[in-house]
């Protein structure tokens, strides 16, 4: 048998010196023995077999020409001979406790679960920032007991510096937020329209982060503001993940992004004295909108009760803009997503939200927290108006309009999910505060139209977190972080947390074997090609289409759709903001434009503003298409109460000395039993004990607890109970103000004479009865907590109301 050829010691001694240099190289490849038992050989080696697999980039040819676009390739690959020529360095085999090992191949491992970064120092000593034990955190050093302190306490100068910079810039809009974890469910598999991860099969679970927010506010404003609610949900799928960035209401101020800046301003304090805070009843607000028609429909909404939500857990949400859904054909449709809550949609009145914001300025932050906390976990269901390009031709409105709904009596919403918040934050800066939300996040089977407010949406989101967040690597914090692998040639930038392996950072590639390289149609996210709503005309203008010039047809529909009582609310809350404007020429431009949408309230405005009606602003469209709905019942509040139940709702029982306790210990099991919280509220805290010798343990009082707080009252019999609750001042205000504001009230035996105190009317005004005052005896009590319970399920008794209180 033939011996092979051998190389001389000399050639692979020269071969393995040149491995060891980083400047230049021999013309030709190093011999293959050179390698054996020399890793800097055979990394080059391997290094050369690897780019030699690569002769050309093979799919160049296909960069071209439309009859490509569609059938965008996966990008070549080779598979290295070994894992070499990847390798940063060599010296990655030699590990420590802060190295670590070498990279596990093909894994971006900074998108763990949030596991990798949480901390607990149970037992553990206090340290600084480089972990140097501190044995004294109580006296910064000094020279001498009453000398000067010194430059060189670098325990003190690392403290004092890092709270100096404890914060970070607040969001613009939605500064106010609170947020928690948890999960998507589908209900069935939606392939037929869309390939997007989270809607694949029934019951698949995604995991998800859900933000609630205030828009006007700043970061320590108040939770009760009328305002429009923030509703933003991140989907952490299997394929990246997908922001729904949206509010609670389905339409908004303005047409184009390019009004986003003006309107911002507009609604923000006035610049020259910082006032009002998180209100639009103010100069600069009104003075914009009024000027802008487009906005008539959208204050429509933010003048209803939908603006002054009972809590996050009680609102729905919408995505507001139209977008796709694509399957895996390419085919796709468009879609409205809807957030249903389970609990029912729920408002306060607005003087029980003005006394909140000063009583709890947390009130929908602490809602939401506590009822997590408790085991009562918020949930959602996910809804889908779905509808072909040729239905939204024929539609009198645009869908590209995002001051426009499509009613559900043209498209019914239908139920694919549902949403369920079961984790609270560890810590509210890292996760809420530094979470980040871009309309722009979408994953295949999704995308976006030609809605020009969604497009100024795609590119500020993230242009704004870049600034907020200190710099391009915002997705690398770990609330942010994917749960998908994360792969690319983005590199550097303030904040890096990710430590790449190997010497490439581009593509295409040879010395990597091509990777990370692109997906291709198949696997990939590739944008809808054919969007008919964009065929009208290719020439590049600034105006919008004509159907957007209709500005009131919609906000009449919403108008009509309403309850009589959530019409009054409505007229309330246009003079209560219109009656805050100084400059009377602002407030007869608003009342003219909706003499456009909704006579009748323009009219009564004028009337409880103390003015002239004035003529009727010139509309844009004179003549618009006749609508296919002019009433449309999903509209209201009122059409979904919920399953009528009382979990999560807080009931106050006041009590004293003296109270009948039997009636209210039955009580007590039984609103614990319907997952109500009932809170015993004395005129200070400490046990009381009853007529019986019952013992109670009051934890609020009238002065901490004030009424507005509560879903419901409860007033005990006991005569001596009775008389002290009505000595002190705070037990009437509290009945009245739960009377008032149209909430349910039990009243046993004595206690009726706290309502004869309080001036509360034991009928409605028209004499008749009223389902929420309940008069009982003690010893009815069963009865009594059955009808109370059934009671307090209806959340509010509107036929009570009266504007103004009735004395």
């Amino acid at each position: 048998m033939a011996k092979k050829p051998t190389t001389p010691s000399a050639e692979l001694d020269a071969a393995r010196a040149a491995a060891r240099n980083t400047d230049s190289g021999p013309a030709q490849p190093a011999p293959p023995a050179a390698g054996k038992g020399d890793p800097p050989a055979q990394k080059a080696i391997d290094t050369q077999a690897l780019a030699s697999g690569m002769p050309a980039n093979a799919n160049k040819p296909l960069e071209y020409g439309e009859a490509n676009a569609l059938a965008t390739p996966a990008g070549a690959t080779v598979s290295p001979p070994s894992r070499l020529p990847a390798a940063s360095t060599l010296s990655e085999e030699n590990s420590s406790a802060k190295t670590g090992t070498v990279a596990r191949e093909g894994v971006n491992t900074t998108i763990a679960s949030l596991d990798r970064v949480r901390v607990d120092s149970s037992g553990r000593v206090l340290t600084t920032n480089q972990g140097v034990a501190v044995a004294d955190n109580q006296n910064s050093l000094k020279a001498g007991a009453r000398g000067p302190a010194l430059l060189e306490d670098f325990i003190l100068r690392e403290k004092i510096t890092h709270f100096d910079h404890e914060r970070i810039p607040e969001r613009i809009v939605h500064a106010r937020g609170s947020g928690a974890h948890g999960f998507f469910e589908c209900y069935e598999p939606l392939t037929r329209y869309t390939k997007a991860a989270p809607f694949k099969e029934a019951g698949k679970v995604t995991p998800v982060f859900v933000r609630f927010s205030t828009v006007a506010g700043e970061r320590g404003s108040k939770d009760t503001a009328r305002d429009v609610r923030g509703f933003a949900v991140k989907f952490y799928t299997d394929e990246g993940n997908w922001d729904l960035v949206g509010n609670n209401m389905p339409v908004f101020f303005i047409q184009d992004a390019m009004k986003f800046p003006d309107l911002v301003h507009a609604v923000k304090p006035e610049p020259h004295h910082q006032m009002p805070q998180a209100a639009s009843a103010h100069d600069t607000f009104w003075d914009f909108v009024s000027l802008m028609p487009e906005s008539t429909h959208m204050l429509m909404w933010v003048m209803s009760d939908r603006a002054i939500p009972r809590s996050f857990r009680m609102m729905q949400g919408f995505g507001v803009h139209t977008f796709r859904l694509v399957n895996e054909a390419g085919e796709s449709v468009l879609v409205k997503f809807h957030w249903q809550p389970k609990l029912g949609t729920h408002s306060m009145v607005w003087e029980e939200a003005v006394k909140i914001s000063g009583a709890d300025p947390d009130y929908h932050r602490r809602d939401l927290w506590e009822a997590i906390e408790a085991g009562e976990y918020p949930e959602w269901e996910l809804g889908l108006q779905i509808f072909t390009e040729a239905q939204a031709e024929q539609f009198s409105f645009d869908i590209l309009d995002a001051t426009k709904i499509v009613p559900e009596e043209l498209v019914p919403v239908q139920i694919v999910g549902r949403l369920v918040l079961n984790r609270n934050p560890d810590n509210f800066f890292a996760e809420t505060e530094q979470v980040a939300f871009c309309a722009a996040h979408i994953v295949p089977g999704l995308d976006f139209t030609n809605d020009p407010l969604l497009a100024g949406r795609i590119h500020s989101y993230v242009d704004t977190q870049i600034s907020r967040l200190g710099g391009p690597n915002f997705h690398e914090l770990p609330i942010n972080a994917p749960v998908a692998q994360v792969h690319n040639n983005q590199r550097d930038g303030m904040h890096r947390q990710a430590i790449h392996r190997g010497r490439v950072a581009y593509e295409p590639n040879s010395l990597a074997g091509g990777c990370p390289f692109q997906a291709g149609a198949a696997q990939g996210f590739v944008s809808v090609a054919n969007r008919i709503d964009a065929k009208e005309s290719a020439n590049k203008v600034r105006i919008k289409p004509e159907k957007f010039a209709d500005h009131y047809t919609q906000a009449r529909l919403f108008f009509e759709s309403q309850s009589e009582v959530e019409q009054a609310h409505i007229g309330n809350a246009f003079r209560f903001e219109l009656s805050k404007v100084t400059v009377p020429a602002i407030r007869e431009r608003m009342v003219a434009n909706l003499r456009n949408a909704v006579p009748a309230l323009a009219e009564r405005l004028a009337q409880d503003l103390g003015m002239d009606l004035p003529p009727p602003t010139p509309k844009a469209l004179e003549t618009p298409v006749q609508p296919e709905v002019e009433s449309s019942p999903a509209l209201s509040l009122m059409a979904r109460p919920g399953d009528g139940g009382i979990r999560t709702r807080k009931v106050a029982i006041l009590v004293a000395h003296g109270v009948e306790g039997s009636s209210l210990g039955k009580l007590v099991s039984a609103l614990v039993a319907a997952g109500a919280v009932p809170r015993l509220v004395a005129p200070r805290l400490g046990a009381y004990v009853g007529a019986g010798g019952e013992k109670f343990a009051a934890d609020a009082t009238l002065e901490n607890s004030p009424g507005v707080l509560f879903d419901a009252l409860v007033l005990p019999d006991g005569a001596a109970a009775v008389e002290t609750l009505d000595a002190d001042a705070h037990t009437l205000e509290f009945l009245r103000v739960q009377y008032w504001h149209c909430k349910t009230i039990l009243a046993f035996g004595a206690s009726e004479t706290l309502l004869a105190e309080a001036q509360i009317p034991l009928t409605l005004p028209d004499g008749s009865h009223d389902a929420g005052l309940i008069l009982a005896d003690a010893a009815a009590a069963d009865e009594a907590i059955a009808e109370f319970i059934a009671a307090m399920g209806m959340h509010r008794h509107f036929d009570r109301e009266n504007d103004p209180p009735a004395a």
